[in-house]
């Protein structure tokens, strides 16, 4: 039987995706591409936001109609965050949560045999264990990604993740090993780990993100360690030093901002100020030459008035960051957020990201202008037209580079020439 999985969301979800297919590969089925006909169609569902669940409706009834007799599987974190809504939606025959993914297999051949639609959605519960999951082949992409943390604690108040996700737990050092070294033999040179709430990796275990960075970067065959979405106030003056020796760790941090103002961070109820905030990035560029800071800013948030709008706007050009994901905020049912007063109407959401992604998209530029120059390892991942290969450097910066004999997944020494929109050009250095 033929599988295949529509992937929603964020690169946690990814991962999962591949260990649920990985697993249904293990068992006899065939895992194929998006449109094929295939027998069984998973949908990894994102709840983020009230748009996300849309999306995930409007692709739950596009796989109805595209594949017809396929068993639909509707799991991730729409359905284990509202398990009365998922369950109500009819297109799906068997509709998994988040806490309890070890029963696909069993449900998909249950629902094979019955034919009797299956609503199986596990509330999660306090003192739970990291869910084992592992992959080893990452189809079509030249990095790893290897999840060593799910669940938050931190319960900002637009945001329904600790819903969805539950409390922290962290994958034992002993099997982020045993993945990694088994990641290294299929080939990979660089691995991303990710979580939900990364730096609060080992809190559950007695240990710190800093004990997974150093067992990631131990490990032969692997060049590269990048790091997923990070909080930034835990990223304490002592753990970036400790971090500043690892070689193999990449120069790119993605910290949530948010805001720039200090009056909207304490709505959101994010757990820094500003001020904290400019001070770790401060201590992250002078700890790794050429880091690249980037980040997601959030505009419109509930109560946001045109003063602490601009407040976080001059933070933003003040930081300059390498590249900023801006969006505006969108209200979220089941969240604190939901129900504060003096919510912002979306034509000032709108002005206000136009203006915000102006000033971002500058200061990405600014960035890019101060690569030209610079030689630089590039993680090649496609030859684009004959001759020319796109890739990244080890600060997340995207290359075109031309040059001769090169393969996926190598990397290159590059000699960066020229700046461009959205990345830079070079050519393979002798």
């Amino acid at each position: 039987m033929k599988v295949f999985a529509i992937t929603l969301g964020c690169k946690v979800n990814q991962y999962e995706s591949q260990a649920m297919l990985d697993q249904l590969a293990g068992a006899g089925f065939s895992v194929c591409p998006e449109g094929d006909d295939a027998d069984v169609v998973l949908i990894n569902s994102c709840t983020v936001t009230a748009s996300s669940d849309h999306k995930v409706r409007q692709t739950l009834r596009r796989a109805r109609r595209d594949y017809p007799n396929a068993v639909l599987v509707l799991t991730g974190c729409m359905p284990q965050a509202f398990p009365e809504q998922a369950a109500a939606l009819s297109e799906a025959d068997i509709v998994l949560g988040n806490t309890n993914r070890a029963a696909l297999l069993p449900d998909i051949l249950q629902y094979l045999s019955s034919h009797q639609r299956i609503v199986d959605i596990a509330p999660h519960e306090n003192g739970e264990r990291f869910e084992a999951m592992k992959v080893m082949n990452f189809h079509e992409r030249t990095r790893a990604f290897v999840k060593i943390e799910d669940g938050c604690n931190r319960f900002c108040s637009y945001c329904i993740i600790p819903y969805a996700r539950g409390r922290v737990r962290s994958k034992p050092l002993a099997e982020i090993r045993e993945e990694i070294s088994g990641i290294a033999t299929a080939g990979y040179k660089e691995v991303v780990l990710t979580g939900i709430n990364l730096p609060a990796y080992g809190q559950d275990l007695g240990g710190d993100l800093c004990d997974a960075i150093e067992t990631a970067c131990s490990i032969e065959g692997i060049s590269r360690v990048r790091l997923g979405s990070l909080e930034p106030e835990q990223l304490t003056p002592a753990v970036i030093a400790r971090l500043s020796q690892q070689e193999k760790l990449c120069p790119q941090f993605h910290l949530s901002l948010q805001s720039g103002c200090d009056a909207t961070l304490r709505r959101m109820n994010r757990h820094y100020t500003a001020q904290e905030y400019e001070e770790i990035v401060q201590n992250l560029r002078a700890a790794f030459a050429n880091a690249a800071i980037t980040t997601d800013i959030m505009v419109g948030f509930a109560g946001e008035t045109d003063g602490e709008f601009e407040q976080s706007l001059a933070f933003a050009e003040k930081i300059r960051f390498a590249r900023a994901h801006v969006f505006a905020y969108s209200r979220r049912p089941g969240t604190r957020a939901f129900d504060m007063p003096d919510q912002v109407l979306n034509a000032v959401k709108e002005e206000r990201s136009h203006r915000m992604i102006a000033v971002t998209q500058q200061t990405k530029q600014e960035f890019l202008q101060k690569q030209i120059g610079l030689s630089e390892d590039v993680l090649l991942e496609r030859e684009i037209s004959p001759g020319i290969w796109e890739g990244y450097t080890p600060n997340y910066t995207l290359i075109h580079a031309r040059g001769e004999g090169a393969t996926s997944g190598e990397i290159r020494k590059v000699m960066i020439s020229c700046a461009c929109a959205d990345w830079c050009e070079g050519s393979f250095s002798a």
